[in-house]
């Protein structure tokens, strides 16, 4: 990890050295040929669009990245925004499918106007708009994406000179894109920007170099960021969403022109989705891993539908560290990877070894998720040990990561995590069961312990077991004195009530199904948790909690079982 820091500084720093020598406007647009005169088509925007927002957008009602901001007659740009992520949703313009949704003369002139609006504002140098966050490469990326997208309703009825100024501002964008990355813009802001720019190459009429340039910069980033097994380099589901969201329109942009598409942009998309089916519960909703929030289950199913590949979801995923159960409905999805490369993790969870755990169309154990972006208390909050359903040792995390609030350029990212972890799966047919076997190292510095967690899942679906065991890592000892707890955090819609009679835990799904959570020898307790991947926002639920000792070979044995309608009477 430190090294991955000291080369990622290295090349910050280089980018910034390198900035005046950044490719000027006029050169770039020479390098094309000249200005364009119009737009040849427009991409499709395949994300969830709701008619009734536009009335919102109309009357001044911004309600972006889960907060609202009314602009009381003035330019939504030149308002204080109540957040930055709300901020950059505003600059990125995604909110303008709303408009096109409702499909009126009144939307589709009040799109124009506001697109009007933000170009003259930023012709006279931005006013009050906050300029920082409109320039961020990733905004102006998605800024891009939209307004290609979009441009049906932006031009509607428009006079030659908006026109030729929107086609104008489609080239600004562009070339602003080439200069971030010619100064070494990163992560997944980087396969983002080039892909704004290969499907501004596939709108814009005379932009074949612009095309040809951006197609081979997809060619050789794709490769790097999205996986052999078809996860993205973060391991975090949402950015497969994102990314799926923008690259199948790209796929039908070229079917559109006629153009052939790049071989790695087709099978990227053919190995994403399976991948994306990996991470989805019966109910349409993602697992929360390395920053997965809120899940869209209309999106999913869209993004499903556009680019189905088979229908299977991939079972096992080595190279994004994840492992998929399945037996008669139940479902289990596990984390059992070491954290991304340092440049793509500053949205990572130090959540190895945890899982999630569903029957039918009910989650019963899930992680905690991730909130908001600008909730930084609560981000921090929710990428601790303590908020997955894994082993925690003495309250420590198996990461550590740079504060999100610093200043540094490594602020969010993971200085240090496990580097070893192993998993081996199996069908036990005596058993008749599932067997996932893993171990990560991320104790072994601070304890000089490793976390060993089994799982069996039964193939009629009806139990989950499983043991999480300490074992010596090193010569020596573990230190004494320390405590171990296993964590099963609930979906806020399962009911948690002790059971006396068994001395467990019984579990009531929305269904009426009911579990019985058991541990061999040790009394389960049940804690407050908070559900932070809610569609309406964090949501409070229970969390079952296993205590022992940090002592090598110390093992903490558990069980789900699900009851028959005798047992639950």
């Amino acid at each position: 990890m430190k090294i991955g820091l000291l080369a990622f500084t290295a090349r910050v720093w280089l980018a910034r050295l390198r900035r005046p020598l950044a490719i000027p406007r006029r050169i770039v647009l020479a390098m094309r040929g000249g200005r364009a005169e119009r737009l040849l088509i427009a991409l499709q925007d395949i994300r969830t669009a709701d008619p009734i927002a536009a009335d919102h957008i109309y009357a001044g009602h911004f309600s972006l990245a889960g907060k609202a901001a009314s602009t009381h007659g003035h330019s939504p740009f030149m308002i204080s925004a109540p957040s930055l992520a709300w901020a950059e949703a505003l600059h990125g313009f995604g909110w303008l499918r709303h408009l096109r949704a409702a499909d009126t003369a009144l939307s589709r002139a009040n799109a124009r106007a506001l697109v009007e609006d933000w170009l003259n504002l930023d012709a006279r140098g931005g006013g009050s708009m906050d300029r920082p966050v409109a320039r961020n490469p990733r905004v102006v990326a998605r800024r891009l994406i939209s307004w290609l997208s979009q441009s049906p309703i932006i031009l509607a009825n428009a006079d030659h000179a908006f026109y030729r100024r929107f086609v104008g501002a489609i080239e600004t964008h562009a070339a602003a894109l080439e200069r971030a990355l010619a100064e070494g813009l990163d992560g997944d802001a980087r396969l983002t920007a080039i892909v704004a720019l290969t499907q501004a190459g596939l709108c814009l009429e005379g932009g074949g170099g612009l095309l040809r340039r951006a197609s081979l910069s997809l060619s050789r980033e794709l490769p790097v960021q999205i996986l052999t097994d078809g996860g993205h380099i973060s391991r975090n589901p949402r950015v497969l969403v994102e990314l799926l969201l923008d690259l199948l329109p790209a796929r039908q942009a070229f079917v559109a022109r006629g153009v052939a598409a790049p071989d790695p942009l087709l099978n990227a998309i053919d190995r994403m989705i399976p991948m994306l089916r990996m991470f989805r519960h019966a109910d349409g909703a993602l697992a929360g891993f390395n920053g997965m929030g809120a899940s869209e289950p209309d999106t999913l199913a869209t993004l499903l539908a556009h680019g189905d590949a088979g229908g299977a979801s991939v079972l096992d995923a080595p190279y994004s560290g994840y492992q998929r159960l399945e037996a008669d409905g139940a479902i289990v999805i596990a984390d059992v990877g070491a954290p991304p490369p340092w440049a793509f993790s500053k949205d990572a969870h130090a959540g190895c070894l945890a899982f999630e755990f569903s029957s039918g169309l009910h989650r019963i154990v899930v992680n905690c998720g991730a909130p908001q972006a600008d909730a930084t208390a609560a981000r921090e909050a929710a990428r601790a040990s303590a908020a997955h359903s894994t082993l925690v040792i003495d309250d420590h995390s198996s990461c550590r990561f740079e504060a999100i609030a610093s200043r540094s350029i490594a602020a969010g990212m993971v200085l240090e995590g496990p580097s070893r972890v192993e998993v081996n799966r199996a069908h036990d047919e005596a058993a008749r069961d599932q067997l996932l076997d893993s171990i990560h190292d991320g104790y072994a510095r601070r304890y000089a312990a490793l976390h060993r967690r089994t799982l069996r899942l039964a193939d009629d679906g009806a139990s989950l077991s499983g043991e999480d065991r300490v074992m010596l890592a090193r010569k020596g000892a573990m230190p004494a004195g320390k405590s171990l707890a296993a964590r099963f955090h609930l979906h806020p819609s399962v009911r948690a009530e002790p059971d006396a009679n068994a001395g467990g835990v019984l579990l009531t799904l929305p269904s009426g199904e009911q579990w019985r959570f058991e541990a061999e020898g040790r009394a389960a307790h049940l804690e407050e948790s908070i559900f932070f991947a809610s569609p309406g926002g964090a949501m409070a639920t229970i969390q079952i909690v296993l205590e022992g000792e940090l002592v090598e070979n110390e093992g903490l044995n558990w069980s789900f079982h699900r009851l028959t309608p005798a047992e639950g009477a």
